[in-house]
């Protein structure tokens, strides 16, 4: 791992492979996940030409784990000091779970200059369920807006369970083997943070592609999320993976990577 140094002085770090002449893909795990958890894309995206960054931002695998002060908006400056300080332009910027919405917290903050295109991996923009949004978190409404991610991520009976997935559940017990379930108060306050945000104006003033990809057995929210997504980006698309859960790029590997690189080499 290499490390970069934020400007708190947090350290952050991230790993590189592939042709450092190849278009630069950056890779960010979604909440508590580490950059090793994106095993099963790597190589594809090597072979395929790619220069690959997998990306620890605070709180995640080997980077620096404060206690407290981590929010959105602050991932979301995390995310503008590596590009710059990697000097990276023309980005595909991947992310999964809290890692894509960690993208719209960027460009929320920052110009999309540096970025070609963006895939978000089973993210729905607003996890609070409302009216004109019913794509959130299952069981997450206005009347459970602050109590509901209090305590712990609540689970919600949906998606195969996870004793019946079989090499899914193998692929994720691999990828995720070296993370601490427990979740501190800190990481309970982004948590918290993360699923009170509405990155859906983000979304629509944003002018690169963007896939938006579902697991069509997510555990946390319909997978019609991807499509109602997409609708929202000027140049938006969506992709649902059957028998496949909210950590599609590693339940599905195959599948993912043939739809990720499909979009890759069309940017």
């Amino acid at each position: 791992m290499a490390a970069i140094t934020a400007d708190d002085g947090v350290r952050l770090e991230y790993t590189q492979a592939g042709d450092p002449s190849g278009r630069p893909v950056v890779l960010l795990a979604g909440f508590k996940a580490p950059a090793t958890s994106w095993r099963y894309q790597v190589g594809a995206l090597t072979q395929a030409g790619f220069q690959v960054f997998s990306v620890d931002l605070r709180g995640h695998g080997s980077a620096e784990h404060p206690n407290a002060g981590v929010t959105m908006e602050r991932r979301g400056q995390d995310m503008a000091q590596v590009l710059e300080a990697l000097d990276l332009t023309d980005v595909l910027l991947v992310g999964g779970s809290m890692g894509g919405n960690t993208i719209w917290s960027y460009l929320s903050q920052f110009s999309a200059d540096r970025i070609a295109g963006i895939a978000i991996v089973d993210q729905t923009p607003k996890m609070l369920n409302t009216a004109d949004w019913p794509h959130g978190y299952y069981g997450f409404d206005e009347s459970n807006a602050d109590t509901y991610f209090a305590e712990e991520i609540p689970p919600t009976g949906h998606g195969t369970p996870i004793w019946k997935r079989g090499r899914r559940l193998l692929r994720l017990l691999k990828a995720m083997k070296d993370v601490d379930r427990t979740l501190t108060r800190g990481e309970l306050a982004l948590l918290n943070d993360h699923a009170k945000a509405d990155w859906r104006p983000v979304i629509e003033g944003t002018d690169v592609p963007v896939l938006f990809v579902a697991g069509a057995e997510s555990e946390h929210w319909p997978a019609s999320h991807a499509a109602a997504s997409a609708g929202l980006a000027p140049i938006g698309t969506s992709v649902i993976i059957p028998d496949d859960g909210h950590a599609a790029n590693i339940e599905q590997p195959e599948a993912f990577n043939e739809i990720l690189l499909d979009f890759a080499k069309s940017l």
